[in-house]
């Protein structure tokens, strides 16, 4: 059997509407990554995983697609002609391999995996992750998101009540939740976020000690606060992390720059002593604990 793929690039705030369009023309799998040339967005709001300004889009139809439709469609769609427009055709067993070779199984130390859905784990043993391939903050394998994992696998919240603030897919509150926190909170303010960790979740088989919630909710006292969320936002949000955390309870950060990592600090420093915390392709993780009131 062989597959039809399109492939086009377009501003990153129109992913959506191409995504839809594409679904509606019977696209069985959409993928997004960078664009050749594609400015870097480095302050998105909570939830946002975006981190360019433009996406090269792949969707793969069945191989008697009409490609000349669907590149109607998104015309009408997108109220202009997808722009870098390619279309391959692609036999089914190179796709499969392109596919696994994209999205292997990640280990992020002490035995803790993301492993993409209808993979075998490698090692079946360990904590593993059902998660499939999108964005990179969604699946682990953007640094700020690699060096989260890598705190949890370290340290893992036994018995914990965690926040993960920005929850975006909800890796990181699944991955807590796996490690052995007691109840994880998962707050950001885009519905279709909440959607994805619900049901991210319910496939992990951690759906009911998870609390799910827009940006309004109330958050209750807390052992550790997750926030992979970038610099400008971090610095905002400091009262609202800040405020539920107990004392000796630690707050973990992360989406920011190297250059960036004092000025973060600053914003919790009446509150928040910092470690020496972990560094990762020009991305920082700040490790802190919370003094005693």
């Amino acid at each position: 059997m062989a597959w039809r793929q399109v492939a086009f690039d377009l501003p990153a705030a129109r992913m959506g509407l191409a995504e839809a369009a594409l679904e509606a023309m019977g696209a069985i799998a959409v993928t997004a990554a960078e664009s050749e040339g594609a400015e870097p967005v480095l302050e998105p709001a909570v939830g946002e995983t975006r981190l360019w300004d433009a996406v090269r889009v792949q969707a793969l139809f069945e191989a008697d697609a009409d490609s000349q439709a669907v590149h109607a469609a998104l015309s009408e769609a997108l109220g202009a002609k997808p722009t870098g427009w390619d279309e391959t055709t692609l036999a089914d067993a190179a796709w499969e391999r392109a596919w696994l070779a994209d999205f292997a199984p990640l280990d992020f130390g002490h035995g803790l995996w993301v492993v993409p859905t209808g993979m075998e784990p490698p090692v079946p043993e360990a904590t593993n992750l059902r998660l499939d391939p999108g964005l990179a903050f969604g699946t682990g394998t953007h640094p700020t998101t690699a060096l989260c994992l890598e705190h949890l696998a370290a340290c893992p919240p036994v018995d914990e009540t965690v926040i993960d603030y920005g929850c975006g897919s909800g890796l990181l509150a699944i991955a807590a939740l796996r490690l052995g926190a007691r109840q994880v909170i998962a707050i950001d303010n885009d519905p279709q976020a909440l959607v994805a960790t619900r049901e991210n979740a319910r496939r992990n088989g951690v759906a009911d000690p998870l609390t799910v919630g827009g940006v309004d909710t109330a958050l209750p006292a807390a052992d550790r606060v997750l926030a992979n969320i970038l610099a400008g936002v971090l610095i905002e949000q400091a009262p609202t992390l800040i405020k539920p955390l107990r004392p000796g309870g630690r707050l973990v950060l992360a989406g920011l720059l190297e250059g960036q990592a004092a000025e973060v600090a600053s914003a919790y420093a009446q509150a928040i002593d910092f470690g020496p915390g972990a560094a990762r392709d020009g991305w920082v993780r700040l490790d802190g604990t919370r003094r005693a009131l």
